[in-house]
């Protein structure tokens, strides 16, 4: 409320400074008229103003409808068309630009308000100064600052969306930094999980083991069966835990990977705290880049956890295939028996699978593929990694194969839909507006809104200020000629005061041809026209001065049979 009553404030002040300029303009022509009409030269134009100036922000078109009626009176005027109500015409067809966007409605109206100039004229007959007047001066203080006020809309449009798409980039800044944050929580949930999860479940499994050592007490047998329930609960607030710190989209496969640990590594330490693990290595190992050998590392620990988890009396092998162009990884479990020790069940509500979804997302980034279910000899898992991994890869292209769990028995879990997907564009990684503009954006790229909208203002603006400087220049071509044509009628016509004194009544015409223009005045005004005239007599009018810009005296010879009768003179201003 208080931001609307200090625009309201601000516009009106600036209304009422706008009026007191017209105002003062009107008042010096009132004043340099000398007997004008107070009411109709000065009253009734400064209330015209008072209304079209508000106008001017509601309705900028009426208000320029109203000043041109102020322009219309001059027009009638018999003395001379022009009067200061022009400059008032210029200012609010200025403001019909500035205020207006479109471009039709002004156009009409500032064509029905030079049609009314016109229509004026040929009502009252004027003369031709008046007609040159009303084809000159009055459509260029309409069509010229309509122009600029077009312009300058254009203008100060470009800047506000420079400075729009200014604070765009800045929130976009904003966001690309919140979107680093919540990849560096990403980062730490996968090495909670992949690592955390890992070594307690490989604390649980040692904890059961001592279990069954027959040199313990019940006491200790039940303190210990504690101890594996509070770690197997610490496991499942781990994946809670990873449940709100994960991000979806894929992330850096090296992600906690403690430094120079392998795969060997991993699996002598699972065997030395109790897991029955065994594997095998076929084929020659290749040079495989980090990328891929922190997969397979990720793959493989992975699956122990999992294994020790959900069976873990069951024995798991492991087993990696070098093969020319690519490297297999296979892990199975053997399922329990019926009669077996009981296992942890797989509720999908429960965020369990999580694991292997994060790992297909890992094998999929570095273009290969992983396949989990039941099989011949136990649960499978089945990683299949390229040894290089390709840009294509990187890009976040999945691979076709899908993680598929079609039973999930007491072996490794998997997602109730663990179906792989493609990495959606980063929000926070969106192409910058200003680049997607230019004229180098690669074909078929879509530009974003703000790209869109700056390139459209600056289309405009640079058709306004070409219009700006065309618009004068054809107006100057369509008028100059008139202008042209119109003073040599008045260089040419006039006939100096010594010739003149040199002409006597009653010497043939031939005789003073010599003194003569080359040409009468063909706009004497109409009293000089209706003055008294001898019987039978032609009269022509000659101009005694060279002034285009003011009024001069005229020189009246009345012929009679080419002989010349009188010559009077006919005063400048209408008696």
């Amino acid at each position: 409320m208080l931001n609307t009553r200090t625009t309201s404030a601000r516009s009106a002040r600036g209304d009422a400074a706008l009026w007191t300029v017209l105002a003062a303009a009107t008042g010096y022509g009132f004043w340099d008229a000398g007997s004008a009409s107070l009411t109709l030269d000065l009253v009734l134009p400064l209330a015209v103003l008072a209304v079209a100036v508000p106008w001017s922000r509601r309705r900028p078109g009426a208000a320029v409808v109203l000043v041109n009626g102020l322009c219309v009176m001059g027009l009638a005027d018999a003395s001379t068309p022009g009067n200061a109500h022009v400059l008032s015409l210029a200012a609010l067809s200025c403001l019909l630009g500035a205020r207006v966007a479109e471009a039709r409605r002004p156009l009409l109206v500032l064509a029905g308000c030079a049609a009314v100039d016109l229509a004026t004229c040929a009502v009252l007959r004027a003369q031709p100064v008046w007609w040159f007047y009303a084809l000159t001066v009055l459509p260029a203080a309409l069509l010229l600052p309509w122009l600029a006020g077009r312009h300058w809309r254009g203008r100060r449009q470009l800047v506000r969306e420079g400075w729009r798409l200014a604070r765009g980039l800045e929130e976009r800044q904003h966001l690309v930094a919140e979107r680093a944050r919540l990849t560096e929580r990403a980062e730490i949930a996968a090495d909670m999980h992949d690592s955390l999860g890992h070594a307690l479940s490989l604390v649980a499994l040692r904890a059961g083991a001592l279990e069954l050592s027959p040199d313990l007490t019940d006491r200790d047998r039940a303190d210990l069966a504690d101890l594996r329930g509070t770690i197997a609960d610490a496991v499942e607030q781990v994946r809670e835990t990873v449940a709100v710190l994960q991000d979806p989209p894929g992330r850096d496969t090296g992600a906690g990977l403690p430094v120079n640990d392998t795969v060997e590594d991993l699996l002598s330490r699972a065997a030395a705290s109790g897991v029955p693990v065994r594997w095998e290595r076929r084929g020659a190992s290749p040079p495989l880049s980090c990328l891929v050998e922190r997969g397979m590392y990720r793959v493989v620990q992975e699956a122990l956890t999992n294994a020790t988890k959900h069976a873990p009396d069951c024995s798991i092998s492991v087993r990696i295939t070098h093969e020319p162009d690519r490297t297999r990884v296979s892990v199975v479990n053997a399922v329990p028996s019926a009669g077996g020790p009981a296992h942890t069940g797989a509720d999908p509500a429960s965020g369990v699978g999580r694991g292997l979804i994060g790992l297909q997302e890992r094998v999929t980034v570095l273009g290969g593929s992983l396949r989990t279910g039941s099989g011949s000899g136990g649960f499978h898992v089945t990683a299949v990694l390229p040894h290089r991994a390709t840009t294509a890869a990187r890009t976040g292209t999945p691979a076709p194969g899908p993680v598929t769990a079609p039973g999930r028995p007491a072996g490794i879990h998997g997602a109730s839909s663990p179906t792989g997907t493609a990495r959606r564009p980063d929000p926070g990684m969106a192409p910058d507006p200003i680049r997607a503009g230019d004229p180098d954006t690669a074909p078929g790229e879509v530009l974003p809104e703000s790209a869109e909208r700056l390139a459209s203002v600056r289309s405009d603006a640079r058709r306004r200020s070409a219009l700006a400087f065309v618009a004068p220049v054809v107006a100057a071509v369509f008028f100059v000629p008139s202008a042209a044509y119109l003073a040599w009628q008045l260089t040419t016509s006039v006939l100096p005061p010594s010739r003149y004194d040199e002409l006597t009544p009653g010497v043939p015409r031939t005789e003073l041809a010599l003194l003569l223009p080359a040409r009468a005045y063909p706009y004497p005004p109409d009293h000089a026209r209706s003055a008294p005239r001898p019987p039978g007599a032609r009269c022509e009018f000659y101009r005694s001065g060279r002034d285009l810009l003011d009024e001069v005296d005229l020189y009246r010879l009345c012929w009679s049979g080419g002989t010349l009768l009188t010559k009077d003179t006919v005063p400048a201003g209408r008696p």
